[in-house]
């Protein structure tokens, strides 16, 4: 029976590692045969009504993620316009300065874009800079991918968000417990980039050494502090915008007239994130805006705020700016490009959340986290966690890995008698930890840097990263294994 239980996770890694299927067919082959799996073998009875109710709550927990996505690529889209990266281009920068450029390319305006938008989209503002200090392809290639690294906040925080709501916990919780390995993440692939950046020509001693760390650990501690005020959504706007701006104003010491240009082209995301932070901070406001036509048609699944979802200011932003500088007419055009950019991922949403609940709400998952526990004992856990890392690089979503192996990971914890809120956000840790070296992202980040074919080189160089990941990853499951064996 568990070989049957587990037969949509196998369909769909399956159908993704043969490479002749999309994400997102792979996900509606899981979701029928997660269906066809519940109605006929499940723990408990689940019948045609149980199964609509469960794909029902799939698809509205996908509703109130798509918002952040669309939103967030239109802004994008439309805010960047005509310039898709900081700062402007000059001169080719001394060593000394193509080594700030770099670090702030690769750890900050390169994640910066890639929480606004996701999609890789941090890949081609942080190969727009790189590309100025003519490195060498695979160095153009490793570089990129490191926009990747602060991934726990892209799309507008949209995986953090459903992660939480298929585990049944707070968002807001979920990213700052998650935080923490993400810092340990950061803290080694700093070290690698150092590494790199020597090998690139870029070298740099200590005391530069020093402040980028102190840069990044600033950095992160504002992201952290934000989510915790803020929320996922905007949390990294609102920190990584500012710490994008003191570094441009201490690295390029601008002119009035540069900084009046800077200025502007920031201001959208400097009226956008103030605005968010006082929905969030303001009492009165806050309540206003969430009881304003709320909606929860589910128990246990995200309520939707019109007035104060982030999606729904992100789309504010984007017409206003576009109306402001007289860009009304191409409004369909955004659309439709933001949509391009968006679909598989929010289609994909919708049917990896669909299946997930079909799983949980059969029992399955339940089942399947009894049987491994039973197999495998408290190991069952770290083991969960290996191969929801491999998943989420394979599908190049964390998503994926989540709509599979949460509620199974959440079941198992329970069965462990572990710390739950530990293991769930061991779990969405692992599901985005390799994303950076997603078969997927580097196909991108080849096809951007005009170098296809020169993946096995990519590969090569970002193998130092995945397995000082999966080391991290597998030390953070064992202790939470041991802490949980302790309580």
């Amino acid at each position: 029976m568990y070989f049957v239980w587990i037969l949509p996770a196998f369909v769909v890694i399956g159908a993704i590692m043969s490479g002749k299927a999309s994400t997102l067919v792979a996900s509606m082959l899981g979701l029928g045969v997660s269906v066809a799996v519940a109605l006929t073998a499940a723990p408990h009875s689940f019948q045609l009504a149980d199964a609509a109710v469960s794909l029902a709550r799939g698809i509205w927990i996908g509703w109130v993620v798509v918002p952040y996505i669309l939103g967030g690529v239109l802004f994008w889209q439309i805010a960047m316009r005509p310039d898709a990266a900081l700062p402007a281009a000059g001169a080719l920068p001394d060593v000394r300065a193509g080594r700030r450029l770099l670090f702030a390319a690769c750890f900050l305006i390169g994640p910066f874009a890639e929480a606004a938008t996701g999609f890789g989209v941090g890949i081609i503002g942080t190969m727009a800079l790189v590309r100025r200090l003519q490195v060498g392809p695979v160095h153009l290639l490793v570089f990129s991918l490191l926009s990747q690294t602060m991934i726990l906040w892209g799309a507008m925080g949209s995986g953090t968000i459903m992660a939480a709501a298929l585990a049944r916990t707070d968002p807001t919780t979920l990213a700052v417990h998650a935080s923490v390995l993400v810092v340990a993440f950061n803290i080694a692939w700093l070290a690698l980039y150092w590494r790199l950046a020597d090998q690139a020509g870029f070298t740099a001693g200590w005391r530069e050494r020093l402040r980028e760390a102190l840069w990044l650990g600033a950095s992160l501690a504002l992201v952290i502090t934000a989510t915790a005020l803020l929320g996922p959504e905007t949390a990294m706007l609102a920190a990584y915008g500012p710490m994008i701006a003191l570094r441009y104003l201490v690295d390029e010491r601008p002119n009035r007239r540069a900084l009046g240009r800077m200025l502007r082209r920031m201001l959208p995301f400097g009226v956008l994130i103030g605005w968010l932070a006082a929905t969030r901070l303001f009492a009165p406001l806050e309540g206003f805006l969430l009881a304003a036509g709320r909606l929860q048609p589910f128990a246990g699944t995200p309520a939707w705020a019109p007035l104060f979802h982030a999606g729904t200011w992100l789309v504010v932003a984007a017409i206003l700016t576009g109306l402001l500088r007289g860009q009304a007419r191409i409004f369909p055009t955004d659309v439709r490009a933001a949509w391009t950019t968006g679909r598989l991922a929010i289609l994909s949403i919708f049917t990896f959340s669909a299946m997930a609940e079909i799983l949980a709400g059969s029992g399955i998952a339940t089942g399947l986290a009894q049987g491994l526990f039973l197999t495998l004992g408290r190991t069952a856990v770290v083991l969960m966690s290996v191969v929801s890392a491999v998943y989420g690089a394979l599908a190049n979503s964390s998503n994926a890995a989540n709509g599979l192996f949460m509620a199974a990971q959440v079941n198992l914890a329970v069965e462990a008698g572990l710390h739950l809120a530990a293991a769930i956000a061991l779990q969405h840790a692992a599901a985005l930890s390799l994303n950076l070296v997603s078969p997927v992202r580097i196909a991108i980040a080849c096809s951007l840097a005009g170098t296809p074919g020169r993946e096995r080189e990519a590969y090569r160089a970002m193998l130092p990263f995945a397995l000082v990941t999966i080391a991290l990853l597998l030390t953070a499951a064992i202790l939470v294994v041991a802490w949980g064996a302790g309580r």
